[in-house]
């Protein structure tokens, strides 16, 4: 019977491994994203842009230079933190839009339109 549970406890250990790495594993994949387009008054795209991405917890900005239609992405966010996004070209700038802990979209879209000089 000491031997059964030797073993027994040998597979256990040698499993344990496998089983913390899918568990590590899944806990990594809880991220989100958010992307969207930065228009101008008129509601062309804007490149060249600038836009800041505010954690509003630890008040960490990130920041995204729009590619040449007004696209920007940021990813591997929170799901359990608010963020602030405004963006900001030539002089114009955005209203601050915020995206919550309370959205539930991992690909979450927020365009910001720039106001008018």
């Amino acid at each position: 019977m000491n031997r059964v549970c030797a073993v027994c406890l040998a597979v256990l250990l040698m499993c344990a491994p496998a089983a913390m790495a899918q568990e590590k594993k899944k806990g990594g994949d809880a991220t989100r994203s958010v992307s969207g387009q930065v228009v101008s008054a008129e509601g062309t795209g804007v490149g060249g842009a600038v836009v800041y991405l505010k954690n509003v917890k630890t008040v960490a900005v990130r920041s995204f230079i729009t590619k040449a239609d007004g696209t920007y992405y940021f990813h591997e966010l929170s799901p359990d933190l608010d963020y602030e996004l405004r963006a900001e070209s030539k002089g114009a700038s955005s209203p601050v839009k915020t995206l919550s802990a309370f959205d539930t979209r991992k690909q979450a879209v927020i365009n910001l339109k720039l106001a008018a000089k």
